[in-house]
């Protein structure tokens, strides 16, 4: 998928906000390697180097290491795939929030490598999307594809449930510390297109395949889809239910 850094920053800058009890779980000290799988334009990056440690942004974006190298100088960004990626020496911790749920072509692979990131004993510390994740959001997407005469979308992303994730990681070389599930209804601020611009943002890809005389229309029905479970009096709600994760490498 192909994003838009400044899009991302300006309308939906509430991801990085949201990572900063994650970076709280991470509890960064002074001199540990860290790995910011995900890093997008660098925001947490910055916060745990803040901390005093040393980072290293990774993001399969070209665009969003772009910008984060231009808004963040000094600090280390590299583009890589999170199912493949691999360093040159361990690293104390790997950190990684909203961005898992991105890397689900092979869920068993990213966790493998993120293991071999790892000294032995180094933390696993992540938050992604988990299983109810955007349930109306995509519901009301699939049911305007299939009105408009469309495939059904091949979903991008990959929302697993607790129990699921937590036995990856124990197959994976991890001891599973903490694991939370739970609700986090969030304010799209930012959107006044509604759910139409969370589409546009997060599942730009599936508009691509979409004549292109189509897309408007096909959006105001998702917008029209989506609106009794997400339009509030004060503004449109996305309905994001999350899982955070602390594990440690065996």
């Amino acid at each position: 998928m192909r994003w838009s850094a400044r899009a991302y920053d300006n309308s939906f800058g509430y991801v990085s906000a949201h990572g900063a009890p994650l970076v709280e779980l991470l509890d960064p000290q002074p001199g540990e390697r860290i790995v910011d799988l995900g890093c997008g334009t660098g925001v947490l990056t910055a916060e745990i180097t803040s901390r005093g440690a040393r980072v290293l942004g990774i993001d399969g974006s070209q665009a969003m290491i772009e910008k984060a190298r231009a808004q963040h100088p000094g600090l280390d960004f590299i583009v890589g795939d999170g199912h493949d990626f691999t360093v040159v020496q361990p690293y104390d911790a790997v950190f990684s929030n909203a961005a898992l749920h991105w890397m689900g072509r092979e869920p068993d692979a990213v966790i493998t490598s993120v293991r071999e990131a790892l000294v032995p004993g180094g933390r696993f510390v992540a938050e992604m999307g988990g299983a109810g994740n955007c349930a109306a959001l995509t519901a009301a997407l699939s049911t305007a594809w299939r009105e408009y005469g469309l495939r059904e979308p091949d979903l991008p992303w990959y929302f697993p449930t607790p129990a699921e994730y937590a036995t990856r990681l124990e197959k994976g070389g991890f001891t599973v510390r903490l694991l939370e599930y739970f609700d986090r209804p969030t304010p799209l601020d930012e959107c006044p297109g509604g759910a139409a611009d969370w589409v546009r943002m997060f599942a730009g890809s599936l508009l691509k395949k979409v004549p292109a005389e189509m897309v408007d229309p096909l959006l105001r029905r998702v917008n029209e889809l989506a609106a009794p479970a997400l339009r509030r009096e004060s503004g449109w709600m996305a309905d994001y239910v999350r899982l955070r994760f602390a594990a440690v490498r065996r």
